[in-house]
């Protein structure tokens, strides 16, 4: 109990002392194993199981999709994507709103970032959509809502987290459970912003001529052509979803260097270099919060909130209420890598004795997880697009307030319709 306290203690403070989330991890730990052990043995285990937590190969796969991504946004195809919108959803009112959504859908299912998606469509977006007689507040809540819709439709790095934290639920499995609540996800935000375009008369986007349209779309084929090829190759069994990353970084390379010709040779260090550094990120933080999950493991933590949550209540449908608000508090000051790593060995053995599937749970954890990027103090989805728009996180939340709450009717959707997550994989044979 004594480690338990500490950990909880440590934690909580360094956490609101504003200490980054990945020393406030490994301090955590390192204090509530010096309850039991001398500060050198706990520093020893603690390196351990850090090293110990990124010995998957499994992980692969995040730094070759990071370093897609960086193909991705600095290869001219989120320009690309937008202009494909335009032309599929640019005459609607307020078409620009319809455009910045399905544009970050499209992006986000290429890249799998939702920061990503915010910095390359909402940079290229916000200035258009002030151009046209759009407030930069409702631009901004439009951009940060639909940004997270890439981290839920596949190829999603925290699906890959989220795989390792579970035990090794199929990644495939999860790649294709998120198409569903990815796409729900982008068309009830694009429900709020008609509704809202409707309401203070949002401009039409112009019309585009059919020869014109086409051009448009063949620029974008070749970018379109990724998803298939990922999606594809992994259900047909030619490659694993690790396999399939080093595919996309091949294939982004060929189309943002040779093909588009957007990224020059000189620039490639640069490139390499950024993914590098955000890999480097991802994994030191996977690495402690994989530590911190042993030691919450070694204090029988789990097991405790487990009994718990079981001794509050024996129905299914108040015990996934509770789940989806604890998570949603923790999404609001936590990053998802942790909060996955961490809380996924908590409360996955409680779902799975209601008869929960994994995959189903995992997905929650993600869509919970999504609405806490655009949350304060620690939505980064937030940050980035209030800085690409110019404006002030607080001017932003109230506009965000309607889509916030389409994304909690979703969350809800997904999670009592078990079907909406697990139709596909059964579909494909992947569960």
């Amino acid at each position: 109990m004594n480690e338990a306290l500490v950990l909880a203690l440590v934690f909580v403070v360094l956490l609101l002392a504003g200490v980054p989330i990945v020393f406030t991890i490994g301090l955590a730990s390192l204090c509530a194993l010096v309850v039991s052990l001398d500060p050198a043995a706990a520093a020893t285990v603690i390196a351990q199981r850090l090293a110990t937590g990124l010995d998957s190969f499994a992980l692969l796969a995040i730094p070759f999709f990071i370093l897609a991504g960086n193909f991705m946004n600095r290869g001219g195809i989120a320009h690309r994507l937008i202009a494909l919108a335009k032309v599929v959803v640019g005459r609607l009112p307020g078409g620009l709103a319809y455009v910045n959504i399905l544009a970050n859908m499209l992006f986000g299912a290429i890249s799998g970032s939702a920061a990503a998606a915010a910095a390359a469509n909402g940079g290229f977006m916000a200035p258009l959509m002030k151009k046209e007689g759009f407030d930069k507040n409702f631009s901004a809540a439009v951009n940060i809502s639909s940004a997270t819709t890439g981290l839920l439709i596949p190829p999603s790095n925290v699906m890959v987290v989220y795989s390792l934290a579970s035990g090794g639920v199929s990644i495939a499995a999860l790649f294709v459970a998120g198409y569903i609540p990815g796409l729900m996800l982008g068309l009830g935000l694009m429900l709020v912003a008609g509704l809202i375009a409707k309401k203070n008369r949002h401009p039409v986007g112009e019309k585009i001529p059919l020869g014109e349209a086409g051009r448009i779309f063949w620029a974008a084929l070749p970018s379109l052509a990724l998803i298939v090829i990922i999606m594809g190759g992994i259900i047909g069994g030619w490659f694993t979803p690790t396999e399939a990353s080093a595919v996309a970084v091949l294939y982004t390379f060929l189309l943002s260097v040779v093909i588009y010709r957007e990224i020059k040779w000189s620039e490639l260090p640069k490139v390499f270099t950024d993914a590098a550094a955000t890999t480097a990120v991802v994994l030191v933080l996977i690495g402690a919060s994989m530590a911190m999950s042993w030691v919450m493991s070694s204090a029988d933590i789990p097991q405790k909130i487990s009994a718990a949550l079981l001794a509050l209540t024996s129905d299914k449908i108040v015990l996934l209420l509770v789940i989806n608000l604890i998570i949603l508090v923790v999404g609001t000051f936590m990053d998802m890598t942790p909060a996955v790593l961490i809380f996924t060995p908590i409360f996955l053995p409680v779902v799975a004795q209601f008869g929960v599937d994994p995959v189903h749970f995992g997905l929650l954890m993600i869509f919970n997880l999504c609405i806490g990027l655009c949350t304060p103090p620690v939505g980064t989805v937030l940050f980035i697009g209030c800085g690409v728009a110019k404006t002030s996180i607080g001017a932003v939340i109230r506009p965000l307030l309607p889509f916030f709450a389409m994304m909690v009717f979703v969350l809800l959707l997904v999670t009592f319709i078990p079907a909406l997550t697990l139709w596909l994989p059964r579909l494909f044979k992947l569960l």
